[in-house]
């Protein structure tokens, strides 16, 4: 089969309309000490978010149709808007001196991460792998330099 060459270890590839989309296998999002925050409800909103990210690429990985994908990376976004208000909340009634870039970050992860999706949403191709490595990238980038930050001021101030 053509295009199979291209292929690189650890993607598979789903044929979608004419096109082939890779999806790649390896960008499971795992816990691990380094994406411990030490707040407990911010910790366990990550895990969802975790989850979230997991089930979508195991439903791609599956050979999921168009609609269930939008479903999921709808369920994602919405969490994640849900989780980045909840954590901007928790850090302005704590007077955490770093919410502003906190917040600046939010907004330009959220704009990149809806522009991401929507793209996929509305491609022919299901750029797939593309945002997989997004989400992925960015979640781990995120909790473990950004949100890992506001951790300790939190729990000095007894916030667990």
């Amino acid at each position: 089969m053509h295009g199979r060459g291209n292929c690189h270890r650890g993607q598979g590839l789903r044929r979608k309309h004419e096109h082939f989309v890779e999806v790649p296998l390896n960008l499971r999002v795992t816990w691990n000490p380094a994406r411990i925050v030490g707040v407990r409800a911010m910790d366990d909103q990550h895990a969802i978010m975790m989850e979230t990210m997991n089930e979508l690429r195991l439903a791609l990985v599956q050979g999921v149709r168009r609609a269930p994908a939008n479903e999921l990376l709808d369920k994602l976004l919405e969490f994640t808007r849900l989780h980045f208000w909840n954590e901007e909340q928790l850090l302005e009634r704590h007077g955490f001196p770093g919410l502003e870039a906190h917040r600046a970050e939010h907004r330009r992860l959220l704009e990149q991460i809806t522009e991401s999706a929507h793209r996929v949403q509305h491609s022919e191709s299901l750029p797939i792998g593309d945002l997989l490595t997004f989400l992925h990238d960015w979640f781990i980038n995120h909790v473990e330099e950004v949100d890992r930050q506001y951790g300790p001021w939190m729990n000095e101030r007894e916030v667990y």
